[in-house]
């Protein structure tokens, strides 16, 4: 099968595009919509323009579009940008956002897509530790909710973050998954990936509980050096 796969960066569409790989899908493209609104309804915002260097990484071909960012007209964007290729399915990494999920749905069947969600209501739990063991270096960029602090951006997302994240769960009734909005990830490296990502300048913004983790320079390095 010939998928597109929406993707943000983060650690959702990329677990969306191994579980492509691992079906023997064959992905065509990888796409991303680049909202000019911070608080679009759709889409991953943090360092979204980052997703240009991770597909180089990936090797995949990668389309963007811009978005305003304003409710359901961002969904048009996404048919425009899907609309020219050659493909039978349209993956996303939506888990538990009915808001997405029913859009892309919406998208895929006026294109005459198959609507893919490989991560839809999947045990949060058991996709974080099936991506710590697969190596994926996925980091926080992006913490919103009560519990999390500032030492939390830049953070690998591994062993010990996952048990501070169920205690979050735990006692603040943090989505282990960050789909409430909780944190946003970016993914660095990932066994697709032929290079993986070096991030050489970045700033924090930070007000009162919640910031995110601004990254203003980044680069592709070799597999075998460290991050």
């Amino acid at each position: 099968m010939r998928v597109a796969v929406l993707f943000s960066g983060g650690k959702d569409s990329s677990y969306a595009i191994q579980w492509c790989i691992d079906q023997s899908y064959t992905i065509t493209a990888l796409v991303s919509i680049i909202p000019e609104r911070f608080d679009s309804y759709m889409y991953h915002t943090p360092n979204i323009e980052l997703t240009e260097l991770q597909a180089k990484a990936t090797g995949f071909p990668h389309i963007t579009r811009h978005s305003s960012g304003i409710k359901e007209e961002e969904v048009k964007d996404l048919e425009e940008a899907v609309k020219p290729l050659d493909i039978d399915g349209l993956v996303s990494g939506a888990v538990a956002s009915e808001y997405q999920r029913s859009r892309v749905a919406l998208v895929s069947e006026k294109l005459g897509l198959r609507s893919i969600t490989p991560l839809w209501h999947k045990d949060s739990l058991i996709y974080l530790k099936d991506m710590i063991n697969r190596d994926f270096h996925i980091i926080f960029i992006g913490v919103y909710a009560l519990g999390f602090n500032q030492n939390w951006l830049g953070r690998r997302l591994d062993e010990s973050a996952l048990k501070e994240l169920m205690e979050l769960n735990k006692n603040y009734g943090v989505n282990l998954s960050g789909e409430g909005g909780e944190y946003e990830t970016l993914v660095l490296d990932a066994p697709f990936f032929k290079k993986k990502i070096k991030i050489i300048k970045s700033e924090t913004i930070w007000e009162k509980d919640s910031g995110y983790l601004d990254v203003k320079q980044a680069k592709l390095i070799e597999k075998g050096k460290k991050l």
